[in-house]
């Protein structure tokens, strides 16, 4: 974690020093635009960990898992998550999990999330914290930049378990299958509507952010797979993104699903392997899984023989 938090706070510094650093650097190994502090923030945590007990280390930015050294662990890292927004001044973050290192490097990240050590997330904006979690609870620090030193400034914290907000990307509506349309427009009718309650709505379109505001203030986020070309089984990375927040978020009492079934119970069968992802308040989360689990021939015909969802 020493190597993670000193990247970390380098990282935020030319985060904040406003260099320009947005020109495109070509596409990274899952195919997305990458920008030349994607490069620089995948350099600088591969170089932070090596020789600190890290064997295997294995990057969004990255085709294959590198070897760091001959220690025991496995990082699975997204070095700049949501760099795409730092145009526009959004909160940024770095995601990452930890794993026991097995004897070749695919194999210590091709697992089940509950095999996950720690895991956690650095997020880069009005302050920066970096948010961990290493088997009981959760742990907040924040940067003091004076001191270039994370203090901690929070222990246990607790997704609240009843929240009237949603997160998603409501101009792919047409494109959802129907379960997820149907949670979602039952959130927008209101307390007229099956959920007798109002809601707010929120997309940030920067994972850590969204992360960071449900630990915060509750509620659900939702990124379902869609009839897009290449969204069909989901757009989030298994190893990068989702199974490390999915064990933060558990840790913090919340649920983390790919709308039906539990992240943390699933094992990724390619590094840079895409899913659908749903977490958030375990009430919300239950509520989209029920959803799920109800027959509707809209959802069978839109997706087929993909087995995105139960059907």
């Amino acid at each position: 974690m020493a190597g993670i938090a000193a990247a970390a706070r380098d990282l935020a510094r030319v985060i904040a020093g406003g260099a320009d650093l947005g020109a495109s650097a070509g596409r990274n190994a899952g195919g997305d635009r990458q920008i030349a502090l994607d490069v620089l923030a995948d350099d600088a945590f591969r170089a932070a960990l090596t020789g600190t007990g890290v064997r295997f280390y294995a990057s969004e930015e990255l085709d294959d898992v590198a070897l760091l050294g001959e220690g025991r662990l496995a990082v699975a890292i997204d070095p700049l998550d949501g760099s795409s927004n730092l145009d526009v001044n959004v909160s940024v973050g770095t995601i990452f999990g930890f794993y026991p290192a097995e004897a070749d490097g695919p194999a210590s990240f091709l697992r089940p999330g509950r095999d996950l050590l720690a895991a956690g997330y650095v997020i880069y904006g009005p302050q920066t914290a970096l948010v961990a979690s290493f088997g009981e609870g959760v742990l907040r620090f924040v940067l003091d930049p004076a001191a270039g030193a994370f203090r901690l400034a929070a222990r246990d914290l607790r997704v609240p378990p009843c929240a009237a907000e949603f997160a998603i990307n409501v101009s792919n509506r047409r494109r959802w299958p129907h379960p997820v349309r149907a949670f979602v427009d039952d959130c927008l009718a209101g307390a007229d509507g099956p959920l007798g309650r109002d809601f707010n709505m929120r997309w940030i379109a920067s994972l850590v952010a969204e992360v960071h505001r449900i630990l915060t203030r509750g509620g659900v986020f939702l990124y379902p797979a869609d009839a897009r070309a290449g969204y069909e089984h989901g757009r989030l990375r298994r190893v990068y993104e989702c199974a490390p927040v999915a064990w933060l978020i558990e840790q913090a009492g919340g649920q983390a699903t790919d709308g039906a079934d539990r992240i943390l119970d699933q094992a990724a069968g390619a590094l840079h392997e895409r899913t659908p992802f749903v977490f958030g308040s375990a009430d919300k989360v239950a509520a989209v899984a029920e959803y799920h689990a109800i027959p509707h021939p809209e959802t069978s015909a839109l997706f087929g023989q993909r087995g995105l969802f139960r059907n």
